[in-house]
């Protein structure tokens, strides 16, 4: 039976987690689609959908400015990475019609993402986004969404990681894109990534299957 180590990268360990509750919360991909519909301003689907998309941190997602963004090459420069390490990440077609229209619509100058002065909820106290902001827009899509998980905006970074290596993705490309210093920090994720032909299930999928009744021979 194949394991973990049977991967192209099995030269690579599955790093020891310090404690038990260190494993990231992830959403599904129906949880994920759900989230992006229920945000109501078309501002806050391009911010999740960046925050996702991009696999990028709160301030980074903050800090993008127009001049960041390269629809011809569909690519986002990410100028503040962690550590002041700039890296590209590709942008999907889906935001890039999105971004289009929201530019459009809103004309930011500067920062992709102005802030609401005044106090108002999901403001922010200068021109850029701010984290309390960030913060609010994902709690409402999840409260509209019906998730109950406990999501934050690093959540979301954590879900782009799985279900890139859950779609095929190779370990050391997912690093680059999450612009990890160290090959040990992306590991994690194949503790919690569903891979094929080695994905988990209960013996409830395969009883019933089994097991349930013949329906012609009880007529």
């Amino acid at each position: 039976m194949l394991n973990q180590y049977d991967l192209p990268y099995s030269h690579l360990k599955l790093p020891k987690l310090k404690r038990q509750n260190t494993l990231p919360v992830i959403l599904s991909k129906q949880e994920m689609f759900a989230m992006l519909k229920q945000a109501k301003l078309l501002k806050h689907k391009m911010l999740l959908g960046l925050l996702y998309g991009c696999g990028l941190r709160c301030f980074e997602v903050r800090n993008i400015r127009l001049r960041d963004l390269d629809f011809d090459r569909k690519q986002l420069h990410v100028t503040q990475g962690k550590g002041k390490k700039p890296r590209y990440v590709p942008l999907s077609e889906h935001i890039i019609r999105g971004l289009k229209v929201y530019i459009s619509s809103e004309k930011p100058k500067d920062w992709l993402f102005n802030g609401q002065p005044f106090g108002r909820a999901g403001g922010d106290f200068d021109s850029r986004y701010s984290q309390r902001g960030v913060q609010w827009v994902i709690k409402q899509s999840c409260k509209r969404a019906g998730i109950n998980k406990r999501i934050t905006t690093h959540s979301l970074r954590h879900t782009f990681a799985t279900h890139l290596l859950e779609d095929g993705l190779d370990i050391m490309s997912i690093k680059e894109l999450m612009g990890h210093a160290r090959i040990e920090t992306t590991l994690v994720y194949l503790h919690v990534a569903q891979l094929d032909p080695k994905r988990k299930f209960s013996p409830l999928d395969t009883l019933f299957e089994t097991c349930k009744p013949n329906t012609k021979s009880n007529r």
